[in-house]
C-alpha cells in the first residue's frame, strides 16, 4: 500500500512476520534535546514496515486492512468475508462484488449500506430482504424492484404491489444483463430517490444516538457507517466498538480508543496511533504496532513486545517514568510544523509524517473540496504516476449484454472509461477475472465499464454526505399526531438545500410503517 518513493523499507508478510529481523535493532535512546515528534519522524524513515494490513486470511494476496477473510479481491476494511471483490468496509459477507458498507450480506453486486440481506442489485439502505433491484430504504421485504420506503413487503415493481404471478410477468421484462438498460434504470431511480421522502437518517435499532448507517447501538454520537456502539464519538466506519471517541475505519472488538486510525480485533487503550490490531492494548503515538504488542510510546512495527519507546525496551517502571516525562516534554516544548501548525500532547501526528500524498488517500475522495492545490500545505508531495498500460479493449467496444462476453475477455487489458481524466485516483485500466465473470453471468449484469478506483468513487458519491446539518422535521400532515408542522428536530445527513423532503423518525413511521 506504500508508494515506491517511501524512505521507510516495506516488506512482504512473511519477510515482516519472520524472525530474521527485529524492531528492537532499531531502537534508540530518547533525546529530551529535541521534541518528541522529530525523533519519531526520524524513526519512521528506518524501520521496515508489512506491506499489506490483514490477520489470518486465505488467498487475499490483492486486499488491506482486512482480518478472517477467504478468497478476496480487491477489497479494503473488512473481516470474516469470503468471495468478496471491489468492495470497501464489508463485514460478516459472502460473494459481495462492488459493494459499500454492507454487513451480513450474500450474492450481492453495487449494494450499499445494507446489512442482513441477500441478492440485491442496485440498492442502498436495505435490510433483511432478498431479491431486491433498485431499492433504497427497504426492510424485510424480497421481490421488489425500483422501489423505495417499504417494510414487509414482497411482490412490489416500481412501487406498485402485485400479485405473485403479475410480478413475474413484469421482471421478466427488466433485463440488467445490458449496460444501456442498467444506465436507464439508474436515471429512473436516481429520480424517484431525490423527490421522494427520507427518513432523517438511516439507523436501525439505536437508541440516543446521532449520525447515520448506526445498527445496534446506544449513546454514541458523531458517528457513521457504524454497528454494534456503545458510548462512542466523531468515528466512522467502526463496529463493535465502546467508549472510543474520533476513530477512522476501526475494525471491529475495541474499547477506549481515541484519536486513532485503524485498529481493533480486540484492541484496548489506544491513542495517537496508526494501525493497532490485533490484541493490542495501552499503546501511544504508535504505528504497525501489533499482536498483542503492549505498553508502548512511539514505536514503530513492534509485535508482542511491552515496554518500549522509540524501539527501545525499559523495565516496566522506567517505561512508566520515561513516559511521564515525554508527556510532559511534549506539553512544554510543541511541535510546530512548516505551516507554523503547534502540536502538543494529545493531538495526531502532524500531516507531513504520512506517508500518502493527500491525492492518494481516502481524504481525496471524502473530502473532494481539498482537491484544490492551496489547501494541501503539510502533506506529502503527489509525484504522479504514469500509466503506461497496453490497452486491448476500449470500454465502448465491451459487449452491451453480458451474454455476448466471450470466455476470451478476462485475456484483455480494458480501458477506464474515465482515461485518467477524473479525480478518482484512475487507474485508466483493469482486467475480469475468471470467478468475476462467472458472476455476472449467473446475476445478469453487465461488464463494468470503470476502473475500480472509479467505480468505488461513484459509490460514495451516491453515498449520503459525512456530516450532519440542523433541521426541522417538514411534515406538515394534519393526521398525525402533531400540529400544521411537525415540531421535532434532530440532526441529519441531508443539508437544507437538498430536493429531498426529510421526516424524523415518527413522521417517517406513520407514512412508512
Amino acid at each position: 500500500m506504500y508508494p515506491e518513493d517511501t524512505e521507510f523499507p516495506v516488506y512482504c508478510r512473511n519477510c515482516w512476520y519472520s524472525d530474521k529481523w527485529s524492531a528492537l535493532d532499531y531502537g534508540r535512546d530518547y533525546d529530551f534535546s529535541k521534541n518528541f515528534f522529530i525523533q519519531f519522524g526520524e524513526l519512521l524513515k528506518v524501520v521496515p514496515r508489512v506491506a499489506l494490513q490483514m490477520d489470518n486470511c486465505v488467498n487475499c494476496d490483492y486486499a488491506n486492512q482486512i482480518a478472517n477473510c477467504k478468497n478476496c479481491y480487491l477489497i479494503s476494511s473488512g473481516s470474516d468475508n469470503e468471495d468478496c471483490m471491489y468492495d470497501f468496509r464489508v463485514l460478516n459477507s459472502k460473494k459481495a462484488i462492488d459493494c459499500l458498507v454492507v454487513l451480513k450480506c450474500e450474492n450481492c453486486y453495487e449494494a450499499r449500506d445494507s446489512r442482513d440481506s441477500a441478492d440485491l442489485l442496485f440498492s442502498s439502505q436495505c435490510s433483511d430482504s432478498f431479491d431486491l433491484s433498485f431499492c433504497n430504504e427497504v426492510r424485510a421485504s424480497n421481490h421488489c424492484f425500483m422501489s423505495v420506503n417499504l417494510r414487509n413487503a414482497s411482490h412490489v415493481f416500481r412501487g406498485r404491489k402485485l400479485s405473485k404471478e403479475e410480478y413475474q410477468r413484469a421482471i421478466a421484462e427488466i433485463d440488467t444483463g445490458s449496460y444501456a438498460n442498467v444506465k436507464k434504470y439508474e436515471a429512473e431511480f436516481d429520480l424517484m430517490i431525490s423527490g421522494n421522502l427520507r427518513r432523517f437518517a438511516a439507523n436501525k435499532n439505536v437508541v440516543n444516538c446521532s449520525g447515520n448507517v448506526l445498527s445496534n447501538s446506544k449513546g454514541s454520537w458523531y458517528c457513521f457507517n457504524g454497528a454494534y456502539l456503545e458510548n462512542c464519538r466523531y468515528s466512522l466506519f467502526i463496529n463493535n466498538s465502546r467508549d472510543s471517541s474520533d476513530v477512522n475505519n476501526g475494525c471491529c472488538q475495541m474499547e477506549l480508543v481515541y484519536e486513532t486510525c485503524t485498529a481493533g480485533v480486540n484492541a484496548s487503550n489506544i491513542r495517537f496511533c496508526v494501525d493497532a490490531w490485533p490484541e493490542a492494548r495501552s499503546v501511544e503515538y504508535s504505528d504497525c504496532c501489533r499482536d498483542g504488542a503492549s505498553d508502548l510510546f512511539g514505536c514503530i512495527s513492534m509485535r508482542d513486545k511491552s515496554h518500549c519507546v522509540l524501539n527501545k525496551q525499559y523495565a516496566p517502571q522506567e517505561y512508566r517514568e520515561l513516559v511521564a516525562k515525554i508527556r510532559k516534554q511534549m506539553e512544554e516544548n510543541a511541535y510546530t510544523d512548516k505551516e507554523e501548525r503547534t502540536y502538543k500532547y494529545g493531538e495526531f501526528f502532524p500531516p507531513e509524517f504520512s506517508p500518502f500524498p493527500y491525492e492518494e488517500s481516502s481524504a481525496q475522495v471524502l473530502n473532494p473540496i481539498f482537491r484544490n492545490k492551496e489547501k494541501l500545505s503539510g502533506t506529502r508531495p503527489f509525484p504522479g504516476h504514469e500509466r503506461n498500460y497496453t490497452i486491448t479493449l476500449k470500454p465502448e467496444e465491451l459487449p452491451d449484454h453480458i451474454k455476448d462476453v466471450a470466455d476470451t475477455i478476462i485475456q484483455e487489458t480494458i480501458g477506464c472509461l474515465h482515461g485518467g481524466t477524473c479525480a478518482d485516483q484512475c487507474v485508466t485500466a483493469f482486467k475480469i477475472t475468471k470467478d468475476e465473470l462467472e458472476f455476472y453471468r449467473k446475476k445478469n449484469v453487465p461488464l463494468p465499464r470503470l476502473c475500480p478506483n472509479c467505480r468505488h468513487s461513484e459509490r460514495l458519491r451516491r453515498s449520503d454526505p459525512i456530516g450532519l446539518w440542523n433541521r426541522q422535521c417538514m411534515c406538515e400532515k394534519t393526521g398525525h399526531d402533531h400540529p400544521a408542522r411537525c415540531p421535532n428536530k434532530f440532526l441529519t445527513v441531508y443539508s437544507p438545500n437538498r430536493k429531498e423532503i426529510v421526516y424524523c423518525e415518527s413522521c417517517y413511521n406513520s407514512e412508512v410503517v
